[in-house]
């Protein structure tokens, strides 16, 4: 089964859009990686109350199932990219644009704002 990467921008603007990204990623027959570490700047921000949408955030993790993976790394988007490099079937669902200039991987945005596509 083909898995979808996802990091914390891409949760927290599905969140701020109203998108059922479980649904949706589920729907198209892929399976949901999220990485440990991005679960800890989720809660990070619940702490420092920067973002009302990461408390939603975790709540909503904790109702679906996902593979938690580690990156072994602090910095959180340079493990995405070593994580994307070295499995090039990973889907990578992020918003930022870094990561998908340095990437090849298949990659899963918003549409519209509110359909998931892969490009």
């Amino acid at each position: 089964m083909k898995q979808v990467l996802l990091d914390t921008s891409f949760i927290l603007t599905c969140i701020k859009q109203k998108i059922d990204f479980f649904e949706e990623i589920f729907f198209m027959g892929l399976g949901i990686i999220i990485p440990e570490e991005v679960i800890k700047e989720l809660e990070l921000l619940v702490k420092s109350r920067k973002s009302a949408s990461s408390a939603f955030a975790l709540k909503l993790l904790s109702l679906n199932k996902f593979e938690i993976i580690s990156l072994k790394t602090k910095k959180v988007d340079q493990g995405i990219i070593n994580y994307a490099r070295k499995n090039p079937l990973v889907i990578v669902a992020t918003l930022d644009g870094e990561i998908k200039r340095k990437l090849r991987n298949h990659k899963l945005v918003i549409k519209g704002k509110k359909k998931l596509d892969i490009i």
